[in-house]
């Protein structure tokens, strides 16, 4: 186990090190940088377009602007290049407004997604598997800006709640409950039009590794030995069907970063995703790049957990 943890980290540090590297040369290549201003401005001379340049070190060859970003990101002292502002405590503040939807989300995805899954395998050809099959190519089909805007008229409408941002004007001073149910009902919509698309999919997903463990020999010999149908596909098939999910399950910490942008900016929802947006518009390196970073970070956090909880799922495998 520990050469394995010491391998690994070997190994994921390397790889870290590639990202970054590969990130901020793609950043550098894009066209177009901070310190180009609308040249109709007369505020902004030749002369202070220089000094803006050296400012942000633009002027510098790009392996002293690599060394100048990760000092100044690992010291904390990196600021946004649009409000000045400290970035690591930007993005602190859009992660606690991006946590709350990433977190109902994925719960209501993986509490669906696993019943309907082995439902419709086990009642292969039913109505069940009949209907849950349609809904879920329906709800992959769907565009999901076009969704959230129906999601967004027939709330509005029918239960006549808010929807857009993370709370209602003028309820700032208003008592603790009434705060706290304002905020829910602002979650309620982001949160379940996160969790359709991913319900959809991972529900098929489920059906698909259920339907071929339970035609595996062990599996119809258990059935043959009078074994009760709930022990049979609930403790021998489906432990075996999870090994797929592992791999899913590391993946999902990245979805903290961008697997919000289009529900975010549709319900104007300050978040994580929105920000990195907004960044990419204004050529905010430091957001972008930091924002990059972290990302990585938490795709390398996630593949780790998710090779340690394979021995667990599965005892034959050894680290």
């Amino acid at each position: 186990m520990l050469s394995f943890i010491g391998r690994s980290l070997i190994q994921k540090a390397v790889t870290l090190v590639f990202v970054a590297v590969v990130s901020f040369l793609i950043i550098h290549l894009a066209p177009g940088e901070p310190s180009q201003i609308d040249p109709l401005n007369p505020k902004f001379t030749p002369e202070i377009v220089e000094r803006m340049r050296a400012e942000l070190h633009l002027d510098e060859p790009l392996h002293v602007q690599f060394y100048l970003f990760y000092r100044d990101l690992f010291t904390g002292r990196i600021v946004s290049w649009k409000d000045q502002r400290p970035v690591l405590a930007k993005i602190w503040e859009r992660f606690l407004n991006s946590l709350p939807l990433f977190i109902i989300g994925t719960l209501l995805t993986w509490t669906f997604s696993f019943p309907m899954g082995i439902r419709a395998a086990i009642d292969r050809g039913s109505g069940f598997d009949k209907s849950t099959t349609f809904f879920a190519y329906l709800l992959i089909s769907i565009p999901g800006f076009f969704f959230a805007y129906i999601l967004i008229i027939l709330m509005v409408n029918w239960l006549q709640v808010p929807v857009i941002g993370m709370e209602t004007f003028g309820t700032s001073d208003a008592a603790a409950f009434n705060r706290l149910m304002d905020r829910t009902w602002h979650m309620v919509l982001p949160s379940i039009l996160g969790a359709t698309g991913g319900i959809a999919v991972l529900s098929r997903y489920v059906r698909s590794q259920m339907l071929e463990i339970i035609s595996q020999d062990y599996v119809r010999t258990a059935r043959a030995k009078g074994l009760p149908m709930e022990t049979v596909y609930y403790r021998h098939a489906l432990r075996n069907a999870l090994l797929p999910f592992v791999t899913m399950f590391g993946l999902i910490l990245p979805g903290l970063i961008g697997g919000s942008v289009i529900i975010e900016s549709i319900f104007s929802w300050p978040g994580m995703g929105r920000m990195a947006y907004e960044a990419i518009l204004a050529r905010d390196y430091p957001v972008i790049l930091t924002v990059n970073f972290i990302s990585a970070v938490l795709v390398l956090v996630g593949t780790f957990i998710s090779d340690v909880l394979y021995m667990v799922v599965d005892p034959r495998i050894k680290l």
